[in-house]
């Protein structure tokens, strides 16, 4: 669960920067915007899913 999380996460982030540089207007703000709720979703998922007290040996 962890790792397709990262993998949305980074992929969310790419597409989100190739956004401005593909289209303009209307279309990269509807493309920005969704990317950037879905890089939000999963980063703060990836944070309620963290280990609490991680023990280090």
């Amino acid at each position: 669960m962890k790792a397709l999380l990262w993998f949305v996460l980074v992929c969310s982030l790419v597409f989100n920067v190739t956004t401005s540089l593909l289209w303009s207007g209307t279309t990269q703000m509807a493309g920005s915007i969704a990317s950037g709720l879905i890089l939000l979703g999963s980063a703060f998922t990836l944070w309620l899913l963290r280990e609490k007290n991680p023990q280090n040996s």
